[in-house]
């Protein structure tokens, strides 16, 4: 039988591409500038007439000038940025040390300069705008790629100035591959001009366009052809709507100026076809009518980052400005959301070609501004409002056409995080004990950053994410005595996380005792149930790090619980843990008394034979001691371990104190305890930690 094809495997050797890579990259980097450029444009052409006379006279109009000149600072010149961030993410991902004295990115931006034709007299940002967004990335990649293999093959030594220091050096022996792919491009171009008899490359990939729709009458076919070629275009990096601009205007947008002489002489519109036609019932949101996919996002989407860049879009979008989902999503070279962002547009297009042919709806009259949002473009161009149900239905369309493409999305990215996760958590199981004293949070790698994301999700939903387990603790007898509450943090993707490492995230992003008292407020909400299931009369303990108890904080938490619902006779036990860091002085012992005033009963985690875990027994301060899990587990491992055990076990009695041994999991460890006088236990043998619920 032969098997389906696996679209998350085929996805993932597409992404891994070094194009994708570098092209995914480098458009990540565009998001500050696309969003500077975005709200921006969006000032500058809100299409409100009240707004724009305010905008053209207020204050001299200076804050119409503020907005043009963002505009032009950002997406007047977003090819120059996009050539920039190819060119530095494709050093980046051949990891090439060059990258560093940015040889390939001044070959990059050479290259784009002369394939956009710098040297004519016209040149100015509309030729390093969005139009050129091709020629960047093709100046990005292609540059950057031939200065690295000319570069390689460079003897540096002939590049050499005695009396220059090492870094000129460096810089001076970048000019020769650069002079080199800068020439290599200078002729391809000349060369098309020559063959083409065009200005620059940029010209004759317009002219060729242009010359693709020259043939037939302006009718179905070539409308749909060109909302395919241009959502194709876009796909691919290209602006499309700037590139088929001329087409536009050549063969539809003279439309509406027929519609409105054929109105006013009386007689019946008759151009389907019009500018206004494709921006407001085919652009909706922009390019592949990305206002549907907006709003699938926001509605449908698992995830947060993806929510995020939606929720930043949004008003833009409103506006058909979409650069930066476009960018940012990206759509760009993303093969999920191909058939979709081909799909959705020609649906749109048809529906309301019919609708109009049809008479379904009034033919367009209407001059209507490109920026016009959805439902008020609809009525204005039509002078209806079937102008605006129909643009409700093709967004509907739009939505469902995009829904399951989404949730493709959100399955790839689960899969992702999911693979990023089980590494993460094996580095840190792997190396617990050398992380111990290190920030993770601050590690200068991928681990570093996904600490970071990690700490960060912790902290934004600490609350909703605790859950506790329970772990009875039993006599040697067989009844309960006690459980141990642990905490369960769960995350929304991974499930629950590794206990030590929230613990150690929560100490890093300084909310530990802030989680720490959650735990607590839970332990106590819960415990009626605690009891139900394990005893009345058993003890209920919960851990609480040094570095916590020692706290003003933890004291004052405790004394506004006690006061609401005083603590004594419900048989609570704190076990501190992280002993290490408590110095037992006049302040700490003063904290130590206070609790147990309280009603709580203290007991010391992982006591070993250390010299820190023997001081704590001096001011008989604590009533239980919980032996450390490697003695217990090195029962029978190791000769000395048996008598260490014997000699703790001898020590607590003889001070009031109850042994209790962890980590029991099976009887030859517990008869062994019970040899040397301990009786309380807690582990496998008898049941894992359980949640109440289950």
């Amino acid at each position: 039988m032969a098997h389906k094809p696996d679209i998350y495997a085929i996805t993932r050797r597409i992404e891994a591409l070094t194009l994708v890579r570098t092209v995914r990259s480098g458009l990540i980097n565009l998001i500050p500038v696309l969003m500077i450029g975005a709200f921006a444009l969006v000032g500058e052409t809100l299409p409100l007439e009240g707004y724009q006379r305010f905008l053209t006279t207020g204050a001299g109009g200076v804050l119409l000038q503020l907005f043009e000149l963002v505009n032009s600072a950002t997406f007047g010149v977003l090819s120059l940025y996009m050539a920039y961030a190819i060119s530095r993410a494709y050093m980046k991902v051949k990891a090439d040390p060059s990258a560093v004295y940015g040889g390939a990115v001044t070959a990059s931006l050479l290259t784009f300069f002369v394939l956009a034709g710098a040297y004519q007299p016209d040149f100015g940002t509309d030729s390093m705008g969005p139009k050129s967004m091709f020629l960047a990335i093709l100046a990005g990649l292609g540059a950057s790629s031939l200065y690295l293999l000319v570069s390689r093959r460079i003897n540096r030594r002939y590049f050499y100035s005695s009396g220059a220091n090492r870094e000129f050096n460096r810089v001076l022996s970048t000019v020769p591959p650069i002079a080199l792919v800068a020439l290599f491009f200078a002729l391809c171009n000349l060369a098309v001009m020559r063959v083409f008899g065009v200005g620059s490359l940029r010209e004759g990939i317009a002219d060729l366009f242009n010359l693709l729709f020259s043939h037939g009458g302006t009718g179905f076919g070539k409308g749909f052809c060109f909302v395919l070629l241009s959502s194709v275009l876009w796909f691919f990096g290209i602006h499309g709507s700037d590139t088929l601009e001329g087409v536009m205007q050549t063969y539809f947008a003279p439309g509406l100026a027929a519609n409105q002489a054929a109105a006013a002489a009386g007689r019946l519109p008759s151009a389907v076809l019009t500018k206004e036609f494709f921006d407001c019932f085919v652009l909706m949101g922009g390019c592949g009518a990305t206002i549907c996919l907006l709003i699938t996002i926001l509605i449908f989407s698992r995830n947060r980052a993806r929510k995020s860049l939606g929720l930043a879009a949004a008003l833009p979008m409103l506006f058909n400005i979409n650069e930066m989902m476009v960018f940012g999503l990206p759509i760009i070279l993303n093969p999920a959301m191909l058939i979709p962002f081909l799909a959705v547009p020609l649906v749109c297009y048809s529906v309301a070609y019919a609708a109009i042919s049809l008479g379904l709806m009034p033919m367009i009259t209407g001059e209507v501004a490109w920026t016009t949002p959805i439902l008020l473009g609809g009525f204005r161009a039509t002078g209806s409002i079937a102008g605006s149900m129909l643009q409700l239905i093709n967004v509907t369309l739009g939505v469902l056409i995009y829904l399951p493409f989404v949730r493709l999305l959100d399955r790839q990215s689960e899969a992702k995080i999911h693979q990023n996760y089980e590494a993460f958590i094996g580095f840190f199981i792997d190396n617990e004990q050398e992380l111990a004293t290190l920030r993770l949070t601050e590690l200068n790698s991928v681990y570093g950053d996904f600490a970071k994301s990690l700490c960060a999700e912790l902290r934004h939903g600490m609350a909703e994410g605790i859950e506790m387990a329970y772990q009875p603790q039993y006599h040697y007898s067989g009844c309960c005595v006690g459980a141990e509450s642990l905490l369960r943090w769960r995350h929304p993707i991974h499930g629950v996380l590794y206990p030590p490492l929230v613990l150690k995230l929560a100490k890093e992003g300084g909310f530990l005792a802030e989680l720490e008292e959650a735990v607590i407020d839970r332990v106590l909400s819960e415990r009626p149930r605690v009891l139900e299931r394990f005893g009345a009369d058993i003890k209920l303990s919960f851990n609480v790090t040094g570095d916590t108890v020692m706290t003003p904080r933890f004291l004052q938490f405790c004394r506004q619980r006690n006061a609401s619902e005083p603590f004594a006779g419900k048989n609570l036990c704190i076990e501190i843990t992280e002993q290490a860091a408590l110095s037992l002085n006049d302040e700490t012992l003063s904290t130590l008394s206070a609790l147990r005033e309280m009603g709580f009963t203290l007991a010391i985690d992982d006591f070993s034979m250390g010299n820190t875990s023997l001081h704590y027994l001096k001011d008989n301060l604590f009533d239980f001691i919980k032996l450390d899990g490697s003695l217990v587990r090195g029962l029978f491992a190791h000769s000395n371990t048996h008598a260490i055990v014997a000699s703790i076990v001898q020590l607590a009695h003889s001070l009031n104190v109850t042994v209790l041994a962890e980590f029991v999991e099976n009887e030859e460890q517990r008869e062994a305890l019970h040899a040397v006088g301990c009786d309380c236990y807690q582990g496998y043998l008898y049941s894992p930690a359980v949640f109440l619920d289950r």
